[in-house]
């Protein structure tokens, strides 16, 4: 058990420092983001000159499971090349968030402008969490070459 922990605390040692910062950066975005959701559910409709929700509650879910993943963040920020597997799921709902925008858009169920919110969203966190998900690549690499 000793060496495990002392693992750990190699790989959390050999993390740069930015790859918290990042962690912690989006956790507060995304609680703040899901909490304006929850609480403002036609804030970003009326901002934007869209139509409100006729379900505004289903708005209100997407806030909460958003406010969620922050949370997520917050501990992945601790360790994040031991955390990796919430950074992951963290990337591919940003992924795909923009896919089924895409699909919407070509369906022309929603309009372009809505995808303003995919910047912030979505699309400035793409590059580092694929750094952070490249970084647990990299040291599971080197895992390899120990053995």
């Amino acid at each position: 058990m000793g060496s495990k922990q002392s693992h750990l605390e190699k790989v959390v040692a050999k993390t740069p420092p930015w790859a918290s910062w990042v962690l912690r950066a989006a956790a507060i975005y995304n609680l703040v983001w899901g909490i304006s959701v929850i609480l403002l559910p036609n804030l970003f409709f009326d901002l934007l000159a869209m139509p409100r929700p006729n379900y505004p509650e289903i708005w209100q879910c997407v806030g909460m499971i958003v406010g969620v993943y922050g949370f997520g963040y917050w501990i992945a920020a601790q360790a994040p090349v031991e955390h990796w597997p919430i950074v992951l799921v963290g990337f591919l709902g940003k992924l795909f968030g923009p896919i089924g925008f895409a699909q919407a858009l070509l369906k022309q169920t929603l309009p372009l402008k809505f995808g303003t919110l995919l910047i912030t969203n979505d699309l400035i966190w793409w590059i580092p969490f694929s750094l952070i998900l490249l970084l647990k690549w990299n040291h599971q690499k080197s895992l390899g070459k120990e053995e």
